[in-house]
């Protein structure tokens, strides 16, 4: 292995690419730690150091910005403005026609839907960020922190802040574009691999000063094993063997061969995950809007939501968390995986599954099938996601637990695709990859 990368930096293309790719991620890591204009720095550290933050509403956001929320730096938003746009592109395509049109007409509609993602990722990044600076004047975005983290609250000064957390994450956006288009990988998913493996060490420091080195080996050892399930799940694919007939176009005999199409046990990803944390982010958003900075009770509901729903370690949140990833994941993969499109594309090119007729009989038993294996591949997700969850309960772990949940997932799978990737280019240039 270590033969294979050093035949990777050998190369004189390749390792321009890893190079700058590595360039990139410093740059980011580096604006992780700027404070925003107009921030007391000092205020936000003693404020972090009493160690009572949001307990929850905002652990995936500054696990995902690399810790860079909760230190109010330029890069606060991180990338989850672009993620959320996203998939909010993704998902209009069933409900605009013009962007399922865009979809099919290939890379020219597939530049336009980019566009769209990025005017909506400005946008929503100036709606998180004038969200963020809400809650950091009323200092509930710290855990009701007396120290002012703001100090000038003008508007003018308020205005700067916002407009630099807006064009910090247009910074990210481009700098991501970067390494998809001059590095190796993609470069969104890169940035947020670099994000989640940050806060490692220090999870895992925090677990060993907590709990002792036996419980630090225990949940290494444990770790491990999930992280070959993760692998062994996520390189799982159920493969439906298609054949295509023979036709005659002039005196040329054109098809004939045999193909597959793979359904991967896993085929919503972390979507699920996404969207279930940020729709139970939603009433401890609320309850955190609605709570009185004087040091006055808050309302009933309030206080129901914060014992309920914002903790993590209550059994009514395990339950719908575990519900709602379920329902997420079916629901992802029935929009991302279009039977009906993929039966009309096999009938139209001459394809058939051995056995099945073309056209509606063909669309029925991919979608059973498809059903099928969303079953266990929706249970894995919600087994994975709650692993934090029960980490928090008997180590008092945070959220951001290292061996669970989106952030194993998205380190293991953006792992996976950037070795996949740098395997690929060293099988053009020197017919020996990086993996055997």
């Amino acid at each position: 292995m270590l033969g294979a990368f050093g035949r990777a930096f050998k190369t004189p293309d390749l390792r321009r690419k890893l190079l700058f790719t590595v360039g990139i991620i410093v740059i980011y890591r580096i604006g992780v730690f700027i404070p925003a204009p107009g921030i007391s720095y000092g205020n936000v550290q003693q404020c972090l150091a009493l160690g009572n933050t949001t307990g929850g509403v905002y652990d995936m956001v500054n696990l995902f910005s690399g810790g860079a929320l909760l230190q109010l730096s330029i890069f606060a938003l991180g990338v989850m403005p672009y993620i959320t746009a996203s998939i909010i592109v993704q998902l209009l395509r069933v409900v605009i026609p013009r962007f399922q049109e865009l979809h099919e007409e290939g890379a020219q509609g597939q530049t336009k839907l980019t566009q769209y993602t990025r005017y909506l990722t400005i946008l929503l990044a100036l709606l998180n960020s004038t969200t963020i600076i809400s809650l950091a004047r009323s200092g509930t975005l710290l855990g009701n922190c007396p120290l002012p983290i703001i100090p000038d609250d003008s508007f003018i000064n308020i205005l700067l802040i916002v407009i630099t957390l807006t064009a910090g994450t247009g910074v990210i956006m481009w700098l991501g574009e970067q390494i998809t288009e001059k590095g190796v990988g993609n470069g969104m998913s890169l940035l947020i691999f670099t994000s989640i493996a940050a806060s490692f060490p220090t999870a895992m420091g925090n677990i060993a000063t907590a709990n002792g080195w036996g419980i630090f080996a225990a949940v290494c050892a444990v770790g491990l094993l999930v992280i070959i399930a993760v692998v062994f799940v996520e390189q799982s694919q159920r493969r439906i063997p298609v054949q295509y007939a023979k036709r005659m176009i002039g005196r040329r005999t054109i098809g004939g061969t045999s193909t597959y199409i793979p359904l991967k046990v896993n085929m919503a990803g972390v979507i699920p995950l996404i969207f279930a944390s940020s729709l139970l982010m939603i009433p401890g958003l609320l309850a955190q809007f609605n709570t009185p900075s004087d040091g006055t009770p808050p309302p009933a509901w309030v206080s129901w939501i914060n014992d309920y729903l914002v903790k993590g370690d209550h059994p009514l949140y395990i339950a719908l968390y575990f519900l709602l990833i379920l329902g997420f994941a079916y629901f992802y993969v029935s929009i991302t995986f279009n039977t009906e499109e993929v039966a009309g594309n096999m009938k139209k090119y001459g394809g058939f599954i051995p056995g099945v007729r073309a056209g509606k009989p063909t669309e029925r038993y991919l979608t059973y099938v498809l059903n099928r294996i969303t079953l266990p591949g929706a249970l894995y997700l919600a087994v994975i996601a709650m692993i934090p969850l029960v980490a928090l309960i008997l180590f008092n772990a945070n959220q951001n637990f290292p061996f669970g949940g989106a952030s194993l997932l998205i380190v293991v799978g953006v792992g996976l695709d950037t070795v996949k990737q740098i395997d690929a280019q060293l099988q053009q240039r020197n017919y020996e990859g990086l993996l055997r």
